[in-house]
């Protein structure tokens, strides 16, 4: 199966338009020939009619080309004629997304107000219970049809009114049905996304999208392709366009680097026609990382390489690292086979953060590029391989596109089966001038991100950015989003919506203040139970809104406190990672001489 023309060559994927509204009174068009659309998703309640209209014309001012709005209840759904026709009286024009999960009833009143709906496969038609239950092929065959009784309703009023729909899976919240079927795995989301695509296009309706958002990049990577495959092999007309998104991203830093991994490396594959950055902060701070995101692809990608091959050096549906022997990059450290994946650093900056680093930091370089044996080469052109223990990276050639260098390098020796661990840099030439702050983060998020998530490296170097001390926290960040390397706290936190039910951003910065130090726990910080258990399956702990006020604690998808007060849930939420044996005490904080005796720690900080 291809997922994209060529993984060597940039070229965008071709899909048929999908129309939000009429272009010529202010609509969107997506797909086709046309830039991809940013959009985001507004957070204030749906019944607060002012508080909407606000926030739309916000995001609209910031860049935004397309904004939903979550309608949880028919009542909801219903108040967006209100909310539209605000819009319209000021002169905003700005498509509107109704965002439906388990109410069928509230998108066919959305349907009648908005220019798109959006509804959730995994508990639009389906239950969501974590039920165990094996089904016969004629059980399923029900399910399926009772599906297309619910969904057909909404397709036709669609299609009567001119809308649009987004059909958007989630890794969070895959029914029951498909989770038993299929596991949870990138296959069961495409799955799910086809069975409602098959009935629309049942009732000649093809105006809609599609969406494969999961918080984990490498997860959200695979299912897009798989998608992306997919379509293919059902035909030429499945040529749907794709919503691109790394949902529960987070906040800061991190919430960056885990978007631009995910969006950015589809985007460089040719995939994507319109993206949305969820992060945990006001959503108009989303809007910027978007168009920084876009702006990289070109400067990543070219379409003028002439490449020997079309054949894979990775598994682009399923996650396994590429195979390398171990050696010895300084003495005490090895790299390749099943080593942590190492961070080398420019000889400059290891000179200059060693002698500064607190002997507790889990930050810290591993190896100098210049003093360590690094075989450089031109993946372009045929090479041998005079030894396999030594590392191996492309040479510093400016004229190259440094992804597809990477997988070409990783193709040729592939090819000779060679398994010399591979150096990965994020730039085949030093940015001069210098690249601003959020440029270099997303170029080599998007760079070291996408190899990592093919597979590819066993250790990397960060050079776009320019100064020693944050390239060498980037470079840590990186690997930690990627899934690659753990030396942290992970959270897993939602951007805010209307269903949501306590304020995101506090609620996350207090749980950060007390839990940054516990290295290697995953926490899960989810306003409403749309995503809530299913995105925290592989977190440790999880905090969720339950109702207004109160929230219930998780281990791993599993409830087992309820209803607790607000004000108590972080004090309980602690108590919970004792009971579990995860809790350390932070560690002192460092006397007055040891600081000054290290000024410049690489210290561990749980976002930037």
């Amino acid at each position: 199966m291809k997922y994209c023309a060529c993984p060597y060559r940039y070229e965008r994927r071709r899909t048929r338009e999908v129309h939000l509204g009429n272009p010529r009174d202010g609509g969107v068009i997506i797909g086709g020939d046309h830039p991809v659309v940013v959009q985001s998703m507004i957070t204030a309640d749906t019944m607060d009619t002012e508080a909407c209209v606000r926030e739309t014309l916000a995001l609209v001012e910031a860049g935004c080309q397309v904004v939903r709005i979550t309608a949880p209840t028919v009542k909801d759904a219903a108040n967006l004629r209100n909310i539209v026709a605000a819009l319209r009286a000021r002169g905003c024009k700005v498509p509107i997304v109704a965002d439906i999960h388990f109410k069928p009833e509230a998108a066919m009143e959305a349907v009648k107000w908005v220019e798109c709906v959006r509804v959730n496969p995994g508990n639009f038609a389906d239950s969501k219970k974590f039920v165990v239950k094996e089904y016969t092929d004629e059980q399923y065959a029900a399910a399926l049809a009772r599906v297309e009784e619910k969904l057909t309703p909404l397709v036709l009023e669609c299609k009567r009114l001119g809308r649009a729909m987004r059909i958007g899976t989630n890794h969070g919240s895959l029914s029951d049905r498909i989770l038993n079927r299929y596991g949870d795995t990138p296959l069961g989301m495409v799955e799910s996304a086809l069975e409602f695509a098959r009935v629309c296009r049942k009732h000649d309706f093809h105006n809609f999208k599609f969406s494969m958002k999961a918080s984990n990049p490498k997860v959200a990577i695979q299912c897009y392709r798989l998608l992306a495959a997919r379509l293919a092999m059902e035909g030429e007309d499945w040529n749907y366009p794709l919503h691109l998104g790394v949902t529960e991203a987070g906040d800061g830093e991190d919430g960056r680097i885990k978007s631009a991994i995910g969006i950015g490396s589809l985007l460089c594959d040719g995939l994507g026609d319109t993206i949305r950055v969820s992060l945990t902060e006001d959503s108009v701070h989303e809007i910027p990382v978007c168009r920084a995101i876009l702006e990289c692809v070109p400067a990543l990608t070219r379409s003028d390489l002439t490449v020997p091959t079309d054949d894979l050096p990775f598994r682009p549906f399923e996650y396994q690292r590429r195979p390398s022997v171990e050696v010895e990059l300084v003495p005490g450290i090895q790299c390749g086979g099943e080593q942590p994946i190492r961070v080398i650093v420019p000889r400059r900056a290891w000179e200059q953060l060693v002698p500064r680093i607190s002997p507790r930091s889990d930050v810290r370089p591993e190896g100098a590029y210049e003093n360590l044996p690094v075989w450089e080469v031109d993946p372009r052109q045929e090479f041998a391989v005079p030894t396999e223990n030594q590392l191996i990276t492309v040479r510093d050639l400016p004229d190259l596109p440094v992804l597809s260098a990477f997988r070409l390098l990783a193709w040729r020796l592939q090819r000779m089966k060679c398994r010399n661990p591979i150096l990965l840099k994020d730039c085949l030439q030093v940015p001069q001038p210098p690249l601003d702050r959020q440029t270099a983060l997303l170029r080599s998020s998007i760079v070291l991100g996408s190899l990592l998530a093919d597979g590819i490296g066993d250790a990397i170097l960060v050079r776009n950015e320019s100064d020693p001390q944050a390239a060498l926290q980037l470079a840590y960040n990186i690997l930690q989003a990627a899934g690659c390397r753990s030396f942290k706290t992970e959270y897993v936190a939602c951007p805010s919506c209307g269903r949501t039910l306590f304020n995101l951003q506090t609620v996350t910065a207090r749980i950060k203040a007390r839990t940054s130090h516990l290295k290697g726990v995953k926490i899960a910080v989810m306003g409403c139970i749309v995503n809530g258990p299913g995105e925290m399956a592989d977190a440790d702990f999880g905090y969720v809104g339950g109702a207004p006020g109160k929230v219930n604690l998780y281990v791993g998808k599993k409830p087992v406190k309820f209803n607790i007060p607000e004000e108590e849930a972080v004090d309980r939420l602690i108590d919970l990672i004792r009971e579990h044996g995860k809790w350390v005490d932070p560690a002192p904080v460092p006397a007055v001489d040891e600081m000054r005796s290290h000024p410049s720690s690489c210290s561990v900080s749980s976002a930037a």
